[in-house]
């Protein structure tokens, strides 16, 4: 191994130490909740039609209810992406004339259409108005919140624990814990919810442990363990979750319907993997965190600071650094290891994005990828490794790239 690469790891051995004593006290709770809910090979069997009695399904919604803390979750394959999850967590509970406050200022970019599009069917359209208090120094601002919520009836505080686009750090569940107290204290009637993607596994704890009352996801990110295939989900109180089920299929059949033929065996497997490949990818980012820095580049964040998420950001500084980061990425991607990454127009996004995604699953977030809008001042969000092995190498051709 090169003396660069090993230095960065003797500097990180204490915080990596932290991170495995995390995934350990994980993976102790996602395999009770196996044994608790008798998770058996007759659980993988796919199903078709409608889906009825899905043994499978239901079982996998009572794992990961059980994981959060939670009442009830509704997950699988029927939900595309975590924009998708979290569309449906908000049509399924809002309605017409309700007010939203988001205590994190504009929530991520693809979730612009369906707050305030126009004629598209957004929850604008129908009449829910949202509104936004921007985070002041990496936290909630308290004062405003409490004021703001002493001043409005407000159907649902609205809170997403990961960075999106902008330039700040991850919530911890210690500012989550917080701000979900306030809201109680001071509106006991609004409704909590967590924008929770790269963020499961993290910590100890999950937002629904904290006082938030559902949260919703993807299982291309994390807590799919790279092995899901697909699917999102939605987990919290129980009347909540319903209305997101309902959403999600009809409001008359809700979690009761919902087949997928080619079975369930990789979205248990990849929970199971969760913990330990979550500590995969925090240790990636640390890495980078801590190399990036040490060569004089802003970094989010730094290496001895909060990982509330996977996500490490970099500040760049010129368009060519961008591509040449993802070039760099990409040429160690064990999909497309060949592909120049370009920047283009995504659905969703009002600028031009450049990705580096090599993945076995397309787009998933939890393998190693990164991206970034192409704007001022050139910030690129790397997120995910499944390997740290991978992470490193990854590290080697970046730094390389960037003399």
């Amino acid at each position: 191994m090169r003396k660069d690469l090993e230095e960065i790891l003797n500097k990180t051995q204490k915080q990596r130490k932290e991170m495995d004593e995390r995934a350990f006290i994980n993976q102790k709770r996602v395999l009770e909740a196996f044994k608790n809910n008798k998770i058996a090979l007759r659980h993988f069997a796919g199903t078709s039609g409608y889906g009825y009695d899905d043994a499978g399904r239901d079982a996998f919604n009572n794992v990961v209810a059980e994981i959060f803390g939670a009442e009830k979750a509704v997950c699988g394959p029927l939900i595309a992406s975590g924009t998708h999850a979290i569309t449906v967590a908000l049509f399924g509970v809002l309605r017409p004339g309700d007010e939203v406050l988001s205590a994190v200022g504009k929530p991520y970019d693809t979730l612009e259409e369906v707050i305030d599009g126009k004629n598209n069917g957004s929850l604008a359209d129908f009449g829910v108005k949202f509104h936004y208090i921007d985070l002041v120094g990496d936290d909630f601002d308290y004062d405003a919140i409490r004021e703001f919520l002493q001043s409005r009836k407000v159907k649902m505080l609205y809170l997403q624990r990961s960075r999106g686009y902008a330039w700040r750090q991850a919530l911890s569940i210690q500012q989550l814990k917080k701000v979900c107290s306030l809201c109680k204290e001071v509106s006991p009637q609004t409704v909590i919810f967590c924008d929770n993607c790269y963020g499961e596994f993290v910590d100890v704890y999950e937002p629904t442990h904290a006082g938030v009352d559902f949260c919703a996801g993807s299982f291309i990110k994390n807590i799919g363990g790279g092995v899901a295939p697909t699917g999102g989900y939605v987990v919290g109180r129980g009347d909540l979750v319903d209305l997101a089920a309902g959403r999600l299929t009809a409001p008359s059949v809700g979690a009761e319907v919902g087949s997928y033929a080619a079975g369930y065996r990789l979205f248990y497997q990849g929970l199971f993997l969760a913990p330990h490949v979550t500590c995969q990818a925090l240790k990636t980012a640390l890495i980078f965190s801590q190399a990036l820095s040490d060569r004089g580049y802003e970094v989010s964040p730094k290496p001895d600071g909060q990982f509330g998420d996977v996500v490490c950001s970099i500040k760049l500084g010129s368009e060519e650094k961008m591509r040449r980061f993802c070039k760099a990425i990409q040429s160690v991607s064990p999909v497309d290891g060949f592909v120049t990454p370009e920047p283009w127009y995504q659905p969703g996004y009002a600028d031009k994005v450049i990705m580096a995604a090599g993945c076995f699953v397309q787009g998933a977030s939890i393998e190693l990828s990164c991206d970034g809008p192409i704007r001022p001042p050139y910030t690129v969000y790397m997120q995910g490794g499944l390997t740290l092995e991978h992470g490193l190498y990854a590290l080697e051709k970046v730094l390389d790239g960037l003399e």
